[in-house]
């Protein structure tokens, strides 16, 4: 399966502003996409007629459809290689024997119950995200009683996915080096009431879940440094700063390009226990960002500077990954519009065991003054849109950063000398020195 990899399909396209389902995207019943070999063509033309972008959505469509040829030849290939006519038997023994390394791996977490809890900036209102996670007989279940219900944009969460990024969370910490497949996640539950925003369900809008969905696993982490102190990352920026762009409505009624693109670009992560984090950098996403010259050279769009972020990592004994600043205008004088929503713009990310909290994202039009993490805003000819994306937060005390490496960062820009000496001291001391 796929999701949120079209470019464009349906309704207001891709974006938070949606006030359902039906305003985000194409819904069509099952069918088959292929039939002995030849491409439903009524569909295809149905899925492209539904689309500012049908080209590039039809090119798309036969790369998912390569992806599963290519997938079945290779499986194919393997059985051919080994005299396999079924899996079934294999598939036991894979699945029994992770199962058991998973439940053997949750065996080293003391059993008890852990809570934690974020504040996120929302969009109508700041959201409460809760939950508990209790350890107990080779198990875990995270419960997200508490959560703040469901908001009237595309933010909301169905629970399939925020169990998807959860798991993830604790799977990165509790057996990482266990395949994912049905035995190791099945010691592992999620739960959250019904119309939470963690656990949305029909029609509620939900196109820009990972806006909330990819914050979990620092909620997770919240838990899980209680019952494992010293092994847990520090919160990061978390959520992509997706920013889908499309031409302003005047555009094509005036005979301008039409176009619609979906920019992905991303923050700094926490720092780690035992390293730095990892500067513009996605977690949990893994996406990451999009190339500069793929954008200018499909779009009508110019990313006037694209650089790390200086101090944007929460100070510590290990510093928090930088995020980004990005500059964009209009190439060719036509307005255009952003859909922001991101997070981490009130509520930045936090540090661990003393380390310090990352800068928050910024979003503004030229020098003006900031602008809100969510809305829609047109870009006019001779203006620049201006992202700062959020950094990652710091782990332990800033005063034990070792001198050489604070000295790096001076030298390499990371660091200001001025932050350098009022978040670093005596480190800086001794780095001066």
């Amino acid at each position: 399966s796929c999701t949120s990899h079209l470019v464009d399909l349906g309704g207001l396209g891709m974006g938070p502003e949606g006030s359902d389902i039906h305003d985000e995207g194409l819904f069509v019943p099952p069918c088959k996409l292929v039939e002995a070999g030849e491409v439903n063509s009524l569909l295809l033309d149905i899925i492209k007629a539904k689309s500012r972008e049908p080209i590039a959505n039809e090119g798309d469509i036969y790369a998912l459809i390569a992806c599963c040829e290519a997938g079945a030849k290779q499986l194919v290939g393997m059985m051919d290689e080994f005299g396999l006519d079924q899996l079934d038997q294999l598939a036991q023994h894979i699945i029994e024997t992770s199962r058991a390394g998973t439940r053997d791996a949750i065996s080293q977490v003391p059993d008890g119950a852990y809570s934690s809890a974020l504040t996120l900036d929302g969009y109508e209102t700041e959201i409460e995200l809760h939950a508990k996670l209790t350890v107990a007989g080779g198990e875990i279940t995270l419960d997200y009683e508490g959560t703040s219900g469901c908001s009237n944009k595309g933010i909301n969460v169905p629970l399939n996915y925020a169990t998807a990024y959860s798991v993830f969370a604790m799977r990165c910490i509790i057996g990482p080096d266990i395949p994912n497949n049905a035995g190791s996640l099945e010691p592992f539950k999620v739960v959250a009431p019904k119309g939470c925003i963690l656990n949305a369900e029909s029609p509620a809008p939900v196109a820009m879940r990972h806006t909330i969905g990819q914050l979990t696993p620092d909620l997770v982490y919240g838990c899980l440094h209680q019952a494992l102190p010293g092994q847990v990352p520090a919160e990061g920026a978390s959520c992509m700063y997706d920013l889908p762009l499309r031409s302003a409505a005047e555009v094509a009624r005036n005979g301008g390009q039409v176009f619609a693109v979906e920019l992905a670009h991303n923050g700094g992560t926490g720092a780690r226990p035992g390293k730095d984090g990892l500067s513009a950098t996605a977690f949990p996403s893994g996406v990451w960002g999009s190339q500069v010259e793929i954008t200018e050279s499909v779009a009508p769009v110019l990313i006037k500077k694209r650089e790390l972020r200086p101090d944007s990592g929460g100070p510590g004994r290990y510093r928090g990954g930088l995020g980004q600043h990005i500059e964009l205008c209009s190439s060719n004088g036509q307005a255009f519009q952003v859909f922001l929503s991101v997070e981490r713009v009130n509520n930045p990310a936090g540090g661990r065991d003393g380390g310090g909290i990352g800068l928050p994202g910024r979003s503004r039009l030229d020098d003006g003054p900031g602008l809100p993490g969510q809305g829609e805003v047109t870009v006019r000819a001779g203006q620049a849109r201006v992202f700062e994306t959020p950094g990652g937060g710091g782990f332990g005390p800033p005063a034990e950063r070792d001198p050489i490496a604070l000295s790096r960062d001076v030298e390499q820009g990371l660091v200001s000398p001025e932050s350098a000496a009022t978040q670093y001291a005596p480190s800086f001391r001794e780095a001066s020195e």
